[in-house]
């Protein structure tokens, strides 16, 4: 039974996490495919610059309530008395990015995933999300480079997980997740590591033209 929650977990965070949130306000409206366009991905910076501002904030409440609907359905598929809870809300985290990531219902091409980790973590352990946040907010306000702020973000993430899991704050679980969040997350930026090493990474706040 539990076996078949976990799974359950897996495929609903999945396609949760699937959800082409940036495409489809690109096209509706730009009437634009944004991953055509800029850095390629759907989420929020690459939203903004093709579509505006408004847009790319909108994409980004929608994916981070996807990475914490994904983690939240533990509680009605698992339920928190079961001794595979914590399990279950990573296995859903997990999904969700890789859903973002690598999304089935637009030919397996979507975002970096930060914003769908980010909502994850929230419901995990919301302490934890907030020094990585602090990161990026800081990183990226001096830098003006998202992808900078998104791959520190995701390092600290990890790095701050490991008091919390040592001191016995959260469940050894949550250290599954941050630690693969955080390299699918630097996976999914090796594009921007490049160009920010080559010096010609886009800052924020740059538009992109569209045509």
């Amino acid at each position: 039974m539990i076996a078949l929650q976990i799974v359950g977990m897996v495929v609903l965070g999945y396609l949760i996490g699937a959800i082409p949130v940036g495409v489809i306000i690109g096209r509706l409206r730009r009437g634009i495919d944004v991953r055509e366009h800029g850095s390629g991905s759907m989420g929020m910076t690459n939203v903004m610059r093709t579509v505006g501002r408004a847009a790319g904030a909108f994409v980004f409440l929608a994916d981070v309530a996807k990475g914490a609907i994904a983690v939240a359905l533990a509680w009605a598929i698992i339920g928190p008395s079961s001794d595979m809870f914590f399990w279950g809300q990573v296995a859903g985290g997990v999904a969700a990015v890789i859903g973002h990531s690598w999304p089935v219902y637009v030919g397996f091409r979507g975002g970096r995933g930060v914003s769908t980790g980010f909502g994850a973590i929230l419901v995990l352990s919301w302490p934890v999300a907030l020094i990585p946040l602090a990161v990026f907010i800081l990183v990226v306000g001096l830098s003006r480079y998202v992808s900078l702020g998104s791959i520190l973000g995701a390092f600290t993430m990890l790095l701050a997980m490991i008091p919390f899991i040592v001191y016995d704050i959260e469940p050894l679980a949550y250290i599954v997740f941050v630690a693969v969040v955080a390299l699918l997350v630097i996976f999914r930026h090796r594009g921007n590591i490049q160009r920010l090493l080559a010096g010609t990474e886009s800052k924020i706040g740059q538009r992109v033209k569209t045509g």
